[in-house]
Order: C-alpha cells, then sequence, then structure tokens
C-alpha cells in the first residue's frame, strides 16, 4: 500500500513539503509506504484542449507529467497540498489536476475508490478556498476522503514557520492517520 504527496510549490523546502513530509509521516508510521513529489524545479504544462486523451490513455504533451501520472495510478492513496498564490491554488498544481483529470476521466476512472485529500498553507488568507478548491478534485475523481479534526490547512510565511502552527501540524498528522486507517479499512 502505497501514498504519494504531491507539493504544488514551485519552491523546494518550503511550508508545503514541510506539512506534506510530516503527514507522510504519520502514514508511514502505520506501515504505508509513502513518496513526496516535488513540482518545483518539473515541467508541468497546461492542459491544451486537444482531447487526445480522450480516445487514447496518454497526452501529447511532452514534459514531466505522465510519469507522474503513472505512479498516482498505482498509489492507493494521494495527497495534494499548495501553498497559497493570490487566493488560490498554484499553477503548477492547477495544471496536473486538469491533465490527470482529463487523462483518466475516459478510461475506467483509475482513481474512483481511492483514498485522497487536500493540504493547504497560506501565509494568512485564501487557505479555506484553496483547500476546497484541490478537494473539489478529489470529489469529481471519485475519491474517498477522510477528515481530521480541523481543515486541513496551516499557517506559514517564511521558510519553516509551519512548524509553529501546532494545530495545522496537529491536523496534518491526523489526517494523515486517517489516510492510512481509510486505505487499510478498504484493503483488508
Amino acid at each position: 500500500m502505497k501514498v504519494i504527496g504531491i507539493v504544488g510549490s514551485p519552491r523546494k523546502n518550503g511550508n508545503t513539503e514541510l506539512l506534506t513530509a510530516h503527514t507522510l509521516r504519520a502514514i508511514s508510521e502505520e506501515g504505508l509506504d509513502t513518496e513526496l513529489i516535488r513540482l518545483a524545479g518539473l515541467d508541468i504544462k497546461p492542459c491544451d484542449a486537444c482531447m487526445v486523451c480522450k480516445d487514447e490513455e496518454r497526452c501529447p504533451i511532452e514534459d514531466d507529467l505522465f510519469p507522474i501520472y503513472m505512479k498516482l495510478k498505482a498509489a492507493d492513496g494521494i495527497i495534494l497540498a499548495s501553498p497559497v498564490y493570490f487566493g488560490s491554488a498554484t499553477a503548477q498544481i492547477k495544471a496536473l489536476m486538469d491533465r490527470v483529470g482529463y487523462i483518466s476521466g475516459p478510461h475506467g476512472r483509475p482513481f474512483a475508490g481511492k483514498v485522497g485529500g487536500a493540504l493547504a498553507v497560506a501565509r494568512r488568507a485564501g487557505k479555506n478556498f484553496t483547500f476546497a478548491q484541490l478537494t473539489y478534485w478529489f470529489q469529481i475523481l471519485g475519491f474517498f476522503i477522510p477528515g481530521s479534526t480541523y481543515w486541513n490547512v496551516a499557517i506559514g510565511r517564511e521558510k519553516g514557520t509551519v512548524e509553529d502552527d501546532e494545530e495545522g501540524m496537529r491536523t496534518a498528522w491526523n489526517f494523515g492517520k486517517n489516510v492510512a486507517f481509510l486505505i487499510k479499512k478498504l484493503s483488508g
């Protein structure tokens, strides 16, 4: 059983990555394999609506997306994490969401029945909208979405300051525990 955490921040080692790694540690502690994938430094282009994926389970855009798509298909659980950029998810994670959604839709809905959920990090505002924006992706693709002790959001501006948000870190940890619990229940 494996869970992949996708960090949609264009910065490496930032607050979103710290929160995602923290969540993955909670999952790993429950005996599941985990992998963190950073979109920072990768080339993930936006969807151009060519609709090749309607007939074939592939995307003709040559970039770093398709290997990630294949990993996501093989995973039991997926976490999407984004910092808030101008009140919304980053362009990097949005491009991934759009293309993965389009590629998978006409090809047996491979994500339906998997476990997943979102994490959002903000300096101050926009975290609830970003969290909801990411969560809608899981809903439309048919994921099971476990809860936590609050919404999976945290506060942090400068690198590392998310760790000062005790409630946000605890919420992300509890979310990770619930992801592992639900994956085990569904596979047993």
